[in-house]
């Protein structure tokens, strides 16, 4: 009878066993996932012949010291890693807790700091700025058309203000005030921040309107703005390693990413940013997840740590613009809308988004001017995740020109005064050069077109109908016309 009950034990552990080997546990997919996503980096614009790389393969290609990501699946984030160097120098690598100025994502953030006072009924989204302003006053002009400036439209880029964005300050160099950076006053690099045409009819990006917003916040909170920020959203989200102060403070230098342009570090390691709304919060993918996560929750009313569902679901509607939402923008990639933005400060790019439904979403960061890098990982753990709409690479068809065509096409462009296109051929390769960029090749898609790789550009070569080159147009963001001098 004891061996009959021995058998049976025996039978029932061995068949939780094999299940348990049946079915990986969630860490062990986790792994694969994160394997597979690590060595399947692919161009954005890519063709059939183009075979995966690995990220340390494109992040040397690119000359990326460092990079941090983190994945967020079903409301939680699957798995956060560094990558490369946050100092060369010092051989410090990159960890998941190590801190990237976040650049421009810094508004996102200041928008669920502003929405809090809106929210507790401080600060009306519709009533003109000066309302609330009292350390410093918006020069109306007759540029404004007499129309008020509403903190709506200081965070939907619709003020219709100047000042795109700001270029930092050496470390321990003299740094303007708020009121001097507003003013463009010395020591500020930055001009004043003022009318450029009537606000409220169109989208114009403003980082001295967010500036303007910064202002309002430490006015109406009487507190300093990384004081204020750290206890009303920082805290609450769970973000306890991020900062928005500057230079930042109580955090140990090996914890700061080293700022880099190519090989060279920016001298002081980083800038620093008084325009603290629009540039200067220093935060890491991991962090940056829980706002994704907490704002995801909000707006479908699963969560309330700072913003409730109403105030949530508004800052995430598009206002006058069809994709600028208050501190973010929103795009619908195949029937999936996602909230998203975009960072560079000196020497450091960043990016995240996050989906309205599901609770996915994808953090990048890197110590580094190069946003391409980032977009290729963002792909592959679309990609990897089957994160719908979320992978924008393309693929294109690339043909083969005979040599003497390719040899037609080489010359000086001249795109503008003083600014040139040289393109060359190196056996069957033809390579564009606009100065002060790196060298592109061109691959061909058609007799007299071609595309780019790194990025979502194309050039098109002009005939006369004596079937002499006369011009490239170039067709990125627009269309640009350079005629053939040489």
């Amino acid at each position: 009878m004891r061996s009959f009950v021995a058998f049976i034990l025996f039978a029932f552990i061995l068949f939780f066993q094999l299940k348990a080997n049946a079915q990986p546990a969630p860490a062990a997919l986790e792994s694969a996932g994160q394997k597979m996503v690590e060595r399947s980096i692919l161009p954005n614009i890519r063709t059939e012949s183009d075979t995966p790389m690995t990220i340390a393969q494109r992040m040397a290609f690119y000359k990326v010291k460092g990079m941090s990501v983190a994945v967020i699946k079903n409301y939680k984030v699957i798995w956060a890693k560094g990558y490369g160097m946050a100092d060369d120098s010092l051989k410090l690598p990159v960890s998941a807790h190590t801190l990237f100025q976040a650049g421009s994502i810094s508004k996102s953030l200041n928008s669920v700091g502003i929405l809090k006072l809106v929210q507790e009924k401080k600060i009306d989204l519709y009533t003109d700025i000066n309302t609330y302003l009292s350390t410093w006053k918006f020069p109306y002009d007759s540029l404004s058309g007499g129309k008020k400036i509403t903190m709506a439209n200081l965070l939907s880029h619709t003020a219709g203000l100047t000042i795109h964005g700001f270029g930092g300050y050496a470390v321990g160099k003299p740094f303007p005030t708020l009121s001097q950076v507003l003013n463009g006053q010395a020591p500020a690099n930055s001009g004043p921040v003022r009318s450029k045409y009537v606000p409220g009819i169109k989208y114009e990006y403003s980082g001295g309107g967010i500036t303007i917003s910064q202002l309002i916040v430490m006015d109406v909170s009487h507190q300093p703005y990384a004081q204020y920020m750290f206890a009303n959203v920082l805290k609450p989200l769970g973000m306890t390693e991020s900062t928005y102060e500057q230079p930042p403070v109580n955090v140990k230098p090996q914890l700061l990413a080293v700022a880099y342009n190519g090989d060279k570090v920016i001298p002081g390691k980083h800038h620093v940013y008084p325009e603290q709304a629009a540039a200067g919060l220093w935060t890491n993918p991991t962090d940056l997840s829980k706002y994704i996560i907490e704002t995801q929750k909000a707006y479908a009313g699963k969560s309330a740590k700072v913003l409730d569902q109403q105030t949530t679901q508004l800052m995430l509607k598009p206002y006058i613009d069809k994709t600028a939402a208050l501190g973010c923008f929103i795009f619908d990639f195949d029937s999936t809308k996602y909230f998203s933005h975009e960072g560079e400060d000196a020497g450091f790019s960043a990016i995240y988004y996050g989906s309205f439904e599901g609770g996915n979403g994808v953090v990048v960061m890197v110590n580094s001017y190069n946003n391409v890098l980032m977009k290729e990982v963002v792909n592959a753990l679309a990609r990897v995740y089957g994160f719908k709409g979320l992978d924008q690479s393309k693929l294109k068809k690339e043909i083969t020109l005979p040599d003497s065509v390719l040899q037609s096409y080489t010359g000086k462009y001249q795109i503008a005064p003083g600014a040139f296109l040289t393109v060359t051929r190196e056996g069957n390769r033809l390579y564009g050069l606009i100065a002060g960029q790196e060298r592109q090749e061109l691959f061909p898609e058609a007799q007299n077109k071609f595309f780019l790789k790194d990025v979502d550009a194309e050039t098109a070569f002009i005939k006369d109908d004596k079937g002499a080159v006369t011009e490239a147009v170039i067709y990125e963001n627009g269309e640009h016309h350079a005629k053939k001098i040489k």
